[in-house]
Order: C-alpha cells, then sequence, then structure tokens
C-alpha cells in the first residue's frame, strides 16, 4: 500500500457515520461510533489506531495471521470483546469499510439488522439478543 491510500480518522468517520442510526459521541476525549447506544468503533489517542468490536474467539488468529495490523492494549482489552487495528496497515478504504460494518453488525440490534438485510452478508447473523451484551472496553464512560 502507498502512503496516498493510507486510511485516516477521516475515513473512519466518514464511513463510521454512513452507516444506519449511528452516532459519534465522544468518550475519554476520543470520538466513539455506536448504534443503539453500543459502542461499536472508537478512534485511538493519536487517530492511528482504531478500536472496533470483535468476537474474543476471534482475535488470536487475527493477530497471528496479521501482527502488524492487528493488535491488543495488553491490561486493557483483555476482557472485552474488543481488537485494535493499525490505519496505515490497512489495504484500502474499502477493508476498512468491511471492518466497521462487521463492527457495527455485532453492536446492532436485531430489529436494525433486519432492517438492513444488505449490510449482514451470506452466513453472517447479528447478536443473539437486543439486550446487554458483551461491551467494548469502558462502555460505561458515563
Amino acid at each position: 500500500m502507498t502512503a496516498d491510500a493510507a486510511t485516516t480518522a477521516a475515513d473512519v468517520r466518514s464511513i463510521a457515520l454512513s452507516l444506519p442510526d449511528t452516532a459519534e459521541k465522544p468518550a475519554w476525549g476520543r470520538p466513539t461510533f455506536r448504534v443503539a447506544g453500543k459502542i461499536f468503533a472508537a478512534l485511538g489517542d493519536d487517530d492511528t489506531t482504531i478500536g472496533v468490536r470483535c468476537p474474543k474467539e476471534d482475535r488470536s488468529e487475527l493477530i497471528a495471521a496479521e501482527p502488524d495490523k492487528f493488535f491488543l492494549r495488553e491490561g486493557h482489552d483483555d476482557h472485552y470483546a474488543w481488537l485494535r487495528i493499525r490505519l496505515a496497515a490497512l489495504e484500502d478504504r474499502d477493508e476498512l469499510a468491511s471492518v466497521l460494518t462487521d463492527a457495527w453488525r455485532q453492536a446492532a440490534p436485531r430489529r436494525l439488522l433486519a432492517g438492513h438485510p444488505e449490510l449482514i452478508g451470506p452466513g453472517l447473523v447479528g447478536p443473539e439478543e437486543d439486550g446487554p451484551g458483551e461491551d467494548g472496553p469502558g462502555e460505561d464512560d458515563g
């Protein structure tokens, strides 16, 4: 990937806010992106990384396959369904859109997913229920 193709914080914001019923809300001094009040993505401290919802059982495999792209903030992400991504390591905006859409699907309630079947994709399903799930780090940002 060339430097010109690098994804940016502006790309994160643009793509995340294009997803249905998404809102941006600051927490811990950083932008977070939420659907139905649940965080599905957040920009990192220096706008070069993002955190996204990711099933715990998928994290190790992703990190092992692409350690320059995926990582955990040790001591912080350990207990959450959350994964960090270096924006510069993403192939392009399409890969960023795929990552953000997947994270959005994990946080979106079933009724919202049902209204947007184009965002579900083959073999993918939404959350098991609309109630509280396993939240991202610091979900109780007050």
